[in-house]
């Protein structure tokens, strides 16, 4: 029970440093004045799920949810 312990620890912490670097690097949701002359009903707007930003935001739903269940995990081996 120790070496899982350890092993789901390891994991945890590395979840906690790639979920904070991974926000850090997304942009704001502020999308400033563009959002008044329709620009983000553009190509962009509209292909924002396949982009760069799209595939972050992704991760970041992921490591959150990966994030939650080694933390309840982790608490629960406790008892």
């Amino acid at each position: 029970m120790g070496a899982l312990r350890i092993i789901l620890t390891v994991l945890f912490v590395i979840d906690c440093i790639g979920l904070t670097i991974i926000v850090l690097l997304q942009e704001g949701k502020s999308a400033g004045l563009g959002t008044i002359s329709g620009a983000a009903e553009s190509y962009w707007g509209k292909n924002k799920g396949r982009s760069m930003e799209g595939a972050m935001v992704k991760i970041t739903r992921v490591m959150a949810i990966l994030f939650m269940l080694l933390a309840i995990v982790l608490n629960m081996q406790r008892f």
